[in-house]
């Protein structure tokens, strides 16, 4: 049997030209669900990698419909070898990939290779770009920045009031123009009002 197998993240994107794809190989039966690739548990995925018998083969437009990761991909294509499964990708970089045939795995594992390297490469210059910060920026945390405090919020609105201009209010208070902005939409403070008044700076 010749299973296919589609995948979107959201319900609000089209499985439809996966599954036009996978037709045109020929697919015995399709499987098709909306899941985000970071979850693990993908119940269409899990029912198929079930129900495969040797001398089958799946299917997948591309790699990253198949698997969460690099290492993923392997370690899943690897209990298929063991079950004499084999898989297609019709797109992997451009090349359509058959693990049935030898040049199909070896260009597999190569180019697998080459995905975890370029993950690792920039996994490493995260980590270096932080460390370089925390060497030359005394001010420097990790993480997403603090939020302002109320007070300040309360004081860049209350400046608004008294007529001074998004980009002043900015100044005063030590935030951004557009955080101002986004203060001042959720006090109800339309942009309507806000143009009227001259804020709009």
């Amino acid at each position: 049997m010749r299973y296919g197998y589609a995948r979107v993240s959201t319900h609000g994107q089209d499985l439809t030209t996966q599954i036009e794809q996978l037709e045109r190989e020929n697919c015995d039966e399709i499987f098709s669900e909306h899941y985000t690739g970071t979850k693990k548990d993908r119940p269409k995925f899990t029912e198929l990698l079930n129900k495969v018998q040797e001398g089958d083969i799946i299917v997948v437009t591309k790699l990253d419909r198949f698997a969460r990761s690099t290492m993923g991909a392997l370690s899943t294509i690897e209990a298929l070898n063991e079950k004499n499964v084999d898989l297609v990708v019709i797109d992997m970089g451009g090349q359509k990939i058959d693990t049935s045939t030898p040049n199909g795995e070896l260009l597999f594992t190569i180019m697998s290779g080459f995905a975890k390297f370029e993950r690792d490469m920039i996994v490493q210059r995260t980590q270096e770009g932080k460390a370089y910060a925390k060497a030359n920026n005394p001010n420097f945390k990790e993480g997403r920045p603090i939020k302002h405090k109320k007070a300040q919020r309360d004081s860049a609105i209350e400046y608004l009031r008294q007529g001074l201009s998004y980009k002043e209010a900015a100044e005063k208070t030590g935030m951004s123009k557009a955080t101002v902005y986004r203060e001042a939409a959720k006090r109800g403070m339309t942009k309507q009002d806000m143009e009227s008044k001259g804020l709009l700076k």
